[in-house]
């Protein structure tokens, strides 16, 4: 909805006016400046200008190729010989804006400018310098040369605009709309620009004017009758106001801004029921813009939340809104967003996200958060119907291969969840989230190694490594698989030992760094972390306690060994494969894989 006070061009005044306003904070304090030499212009001998232009043009070789220190060195003793090139002054200055020294820039600039005074750029220059260090009252001055030397310039006009804004000089902001107008012609976006200054100043009956000016320019565009009701609205004058509504519907009955200044106006009279009326009319139009109704679904939800109002009504609102054909799904998707805001039970908000999926099937967003809530149900066939779809409409996003190849595996549909996998990770860019890249590798060497591929199973995990070192499953699991081949155990032992540190309680971590001392033949040092998976250990693993009775008959404590291994033998389930451990508890002693 359009406002007198909210226009494009004096948004651009305002941002400009921040910028200013921002580089003069940043800056260093103020500089002391270097005090300028009168100009004085050298003739040089032919010897010495041939000089001048040698190490200039090889200054200007040597800053193109890169090598600024050279370029610096050669533009100082050009100065030496030429004390008068402007041009050379220009060029230093850069390289003390970069030196951060910001009174040998000024002085640079002030010797180029003053050297050569139609070169715009140089003027140019200089005036950003002053802005720069916070002088708006030089820069106006330069600025105002450069607009009298460029007429037909309106960035020079709208900086100085801006300038005069800082300053608060409002009859220098008319004066420099004046000009604009001159050079582009009225506009509305100058019209409202000098009604907010008018404002700034008190007058308004200027401000008054240069609107209705504007609405006699467009009279068949209504938008203008309406921005001066308004105008007399924010003004105190409502009866004026309503007129101006009502003169405009009753040209337009459908004007979308005439129907929303009416609301505003109840809203300002307390009209409560006119109030929900206009509301309900305007949501229900199919002329009013979608952004529109978004801004009045917001209020009548604030409002309801305010007040502690029946969520039902909202929620009936919305009902009547989703039964019309929709442009795109931002109201189901706030409709969403409001279950979720008044804890609606969640197979609720799920099938409002399936009414949003209906409307966009490639919201992402959202069905990763259906994903995310279905998951909780474990209906892994949903999930993969999920997943496959978004797949389909957003190839490039990784969390649906991730959802599909995790679905897959809690099916135990090995090859297809693996496929998932490997699908999602070619999708792998440099803008991809670390911590999620590395998960896939570390599901994908988990998958490997249960299917046979121990080759492919440690390459993964090394990729897994290397988008995150400190993934401590991925560190455990590739460390405790090295040590059942009996291979790389040094590396082994670095990587357990680091997810111990990490967890010291973890009764698994624990377990695998006693195992891989084991492995390598440290039976005292092994016993003292299974001890502390043994006491950790709330699962009754039958793996660790099976482990432990393999340390301490190393150990030379074969009572201790029979002991946990008959434990293992009862913890084990049905489907255990307990050949080993049973040979053990029969001979009495460690037999080896």
């Amino acid at each position: 909805m359009a406002r007198i006070t909210n226009t494009v061009f004096w948004g651009i005044l305002l941002t400009g006016l921040m910028l200013i306003v921002t580089v003069g904070a940043e800056a260093r304090k103020k500089p002391r400046r270097v005090q300028s030499q009168p100009v004085v212009s050298v003739r040089l001998s032919d010897n010495d200008a041939r000089r001048f232009s040698y190490f200039y043009l090889e200054a200007v070789r040597q800053q193109e190729k890169g090598n600024y220190a050279a370029a610096f060195d050669l533009l100082r003793h050009c100065l030496e010989i030429n004390p008068s090139s402007a041009e050379t002054y220009f060029l230093l200055s850069s390289y003390y804006v970069e030196l951060g020294q910001d009174s040998t820039v000024l002085s640079c600039m002030e010797r180029a400018a003053a050297l050569s005074p139609t070169n715009n750029n140089y003027q140019e220059r200089l005036g950003q310098t002053y802005i720069k260090i916070g002088d708006y009252a030089k820069a106006t001055q330069v600025y105002e040369q450069l607009a009298a030397a460029n007429a037909g310039s309106p960035d020079v006009l709208t900086v100085l605009l801006q300038l005069y804004q800082q300053d608060k000089n409002y009859q220098g902001m008319i004066d420099v709309l004046h000009r604009l107008e001159m050079i582009d012609g009225p506009s509305e976006d100058i019209t409202l620009s000098r009604m907010r200054v008018y404002s700034k100043q008190g007058k308004k009956k200027e401000e008054y004017r240069e609107l209705c000016n504007l609405a006699r320019q467009h009279p068949n565009d209504y938008n203008y009758r309406v921005m001066i009701g308004n105008w007399l609205l924010q003004n105190g004058k409502e009866k004026e106001a309503l007129n101006e509504y009502h003169a405009v519907l009753k040209k337009e009955p459908d004007h979308i801004m005439a129907q929303m200044s009416l609301l505003d106006y109840y809203k300002a009279q307390g009209m409560d029921s006119l109030v929900k009326a206009q509301t309900e009319s305007l949501l229900m139009s199919d002329k009013t813009e979608n952004e529109s109704k978004i801004i009045l679904l917001r209020q009548v939800i604030s409002e309801n939340e305010k007040y502690q109002g029946d969520s039902t009504e909202v929620l009936n609102l919305f009902a009547r809104l989703l039964d019309k054909p929709q442009k795109n799904s931002d109201i189901a998707e706030l409709c969403a967003a409001y279950m979720s805001l008044k804890q609606m039970p969640e197979d609720t908000v799920n099938a409002a996200f399936e009414r949003v999926l209906d409307i966009a099937p490639d919201n992402a967003g959202i069905r990763l958060e259906l994903l995310q809530s279905v998951w909780k149900t474990k209906d892994y066939d949903r999930i993969i119907q999920l997943s496959k779809t978004g797949v389909e409409y957003n190839p490039d996003n990784m969390g649906f291969y991730y959802f599909l190849g995790l679905a897959h595996s809690m099916k135990d549909e090995k090859d297809e969840s693996l496929d998932a996998f490997r699908r999602g990770v070619s999708q792998i860019n440099s803008d991809s989230n670390p911590a999620l890249v590395s998960d896939f590798y570390e599901i994908m060497g988990d998958l490997l190694h249960e299917k046979g591929f121990m080759q492919e199973a440690f390459a993964a995990y090394d990729s897994c490594l290397q988008w995150k070192p400190d993934n401590i499953p991925c560190l455990n699991n590739y460390a405790y698989y090295l040590s059942l081949l009996g291979k790389d155990l040094p590396k082994a032992e670095q990587m357990s030992y680091r997810t111990v540190k990490a967890e010291p309680n973890s009764s698994t971590y624990l377990d695998t760094y006693a195992w891989i001392l084991f492995m390598q033949g440290r039976y005292e040092e092994a016993r003292i972390y299974i001890d502390q998976a043994v006491r950790n250990d709330t699962t009754h693993s039958a793996v660790i306690t099976e482990h432990a009775g393999d340390i301490y008959y190393k150990n030379n404590e074969p009572e201790k060994a029979l002991e946990y291994w008959q434990k293992a033998l009862d913890m084990a389930d049905e489907d255990d494969d307990c050949a080993l451990l049973q040979r053990k508890i029969k001979l009495k002693k460690y037999i080896e894989k």
